[in-house]
């Protein structure tokens, strides 16, 4: 089967699965935006600074279930681009399976290792009783968030953008709802604002049982045997986006520690901010790219390279001028959006804040670029670039250069060294993408997607 699809065609199609796709990626962000917000106006900075030390462990967890998730999806779609049918529905429930599995290990370290947890992330004696309340049971529902990252991701690829992304936003709403609800008039404080975000999940999954029920699936569930080769390539395909999380997580615990050193706790719930409103951007950045995604494993999976140039420049062009936006507005707005979270009015916070706010996000424009390179080579199946680019923008640059730059230029430094990382990543990310360009013999010499 061939794509028959035209350029309007093709931009309609890119546009309707990335608007679905930025709403209800932006609606998985605002679980923990809105765990920043509430805690920030009932708790203050000590508070904040709990939460930014546990939330590694939930781009762990979250990450694990984004492997299994975009991994799976990418090779459902091609699997049924091709017309393998089985296939596709062999991956999708070894990869149920699989998430199971890895969230019973983290729901096992909820139960016995929360406070060790936390005082290895940096949890010092006037902060360890909240994060290890937050980390616990964050591991407790570690089962809901996993598998709902994983239904999303084949919900999105099976048809269904709109009832993933209003599976999301529902899920972000009743997040909203229950976190005024448990922490202001049930006053529970941080266990209140870590069951909302438990919650959350368990609320997006049933909204998308109607997936099911209404027999618009074409993937179903049947207990089978682990299939080696099809879970590994899936799982291969899908580490770049588990190293993203994991990476992100590690950065994250580093900073914490870094920042300890620099500013002490107000310059962790300083940094708590920063951290959290990019989740935001990335949510959005992360949108477009995986509305892209099941397009572009479409038309490679039929070997249309005409419809997968053309979607790799809508995203590439979208992301970037999109990032670009969100830079200037962040930058005209750092202070009241800073103002928001700093409800005790801590002024060496605010301070803090407003300086990352406008050196951090110089990176924006280079993290879109990069995530859109890295979904083209997962979603096309180039496992390798893909895991290295995660692995550059992450870990091998992004470390020496936090240490390099914190060293010459103190805190301005730490925050300068993402945009330092992101941007020597993009070098890498169009050497890769132009000599899969001329090594790929479907690939026409001398055209430019961009």
């Amino acid at each position: 089967m061939r794509s028959i699809l035209r350029n309007g065609a093709c931009l309609r199609e890119f546009l309707r699965y990335t608007t679905f796709s930025v709403l209800g990626t932006l609606g998985i962000s605002c679980y923990i935006l809105a765990d920043t917000y509430f805690i920030a106006k009932g708790l203050g900075s000590s508070g904040l600074a709990a939460l930014n030390l546990a939330i590694p462990v939930y781009n762990l967890i979250y990450g694990s279930g984004l492997m299994l998730g975009m991994g799976g999806a990418t090779m459902f779609s091609i699997y049924s681009g091709r017309g393998e049918k089985n296939l596709a529905n062999v991956i999708y429930s070894n990869a149920v399976c699989l998430s199971l599995g890895i969230s019973l290990l983290f729901f096992l370290a909820g139960c016995l290792w929360a406070e060790p947890m936390a005082q290895l992330l940096g949890a010092d004696a006037s902060i360890l009783p909240m994060t290890r309340i937050y980390l616990k049971w964050l591991l407790l529902f570690s089962p809901a968030f996993m598998m709902n990252t994983l239904l999303q991701c084949f919900v999105r690829n099976d048809g269904g953008p709109q009832l993933s992304m209003a599976a999301m936003i529902t899920g972000s709403v009743a997040n909203i709802l229950l976190d005024y609800i448990f922490i202001f008039p049930l006053d529970m404080g941080m266990l209140g604002a870590v069951l909302a975000t438990g919650i959350s999940p368990v609320v997006s999954m049933i909204m998308m049982l109607p997936h099911w029920m209404r027999g618009k699936n074409h993937v179903t569930f049947h207990l089978a045997r682990l299939q080696r080769e099809p879970v590994k390539q899936a799982m291969a395909l899908g580490v770049p986006s588990l190293i993203s999380q994991l990476s992100g997580a590690m950065v994250m615990i580093l900073f914490n520690l870094l920042i300890l050193g620099l500013e002490g706790n107000t310059g962790v719930a300083a940094y708590g901010v920063v951290a959290n409103i990019a989740i935001v951007t990335t949510a959005i950045i992360n949108g477009i790219a995986q509305g892209a995604q099941p397009l572009l494993s479409r038309f490679y999976g039929i070997g249309d390279k005409k419809q997968e140039r053309a979607v790799t420049g809508y995203a590439m062009k979208t992301a970037i001028l999109t990032a670009l936006l969100l830079y200037l507005l962040l930058t005209a707005f750092a202070a009241p959006i800073t103002a928001a979270f700093n409800s005790e009015e801590d002024k060496a916070l605010q301070e803090i804040a407003e300086e990352g706010m406008k050196l951090y996000f110089l990176s924006l424009a280079a993290t879109g670029a990069n995530t859109v390179f890295a979904t083209l080579f997962t979603s096309v199946e180039m496992a390798l670039p893909a895991q290295i680019l995660s692995l550059l923008r992450g870990v091998l640059l992004l470390v020496p250069a936090v240490f390099g730059l914190a060293y010459l230029f103190g805190m301005p430094g730490v925050w300068l060294s993402f945009p330092v990382a992101e941007g020597a990543a993009v070098c890498y990310a169009v050497a890769a993408y132009r000599k899969y360009g001329r090594s790929n013999p479907r690939h026409q010499r001398g055209q430019n997607t961009f």
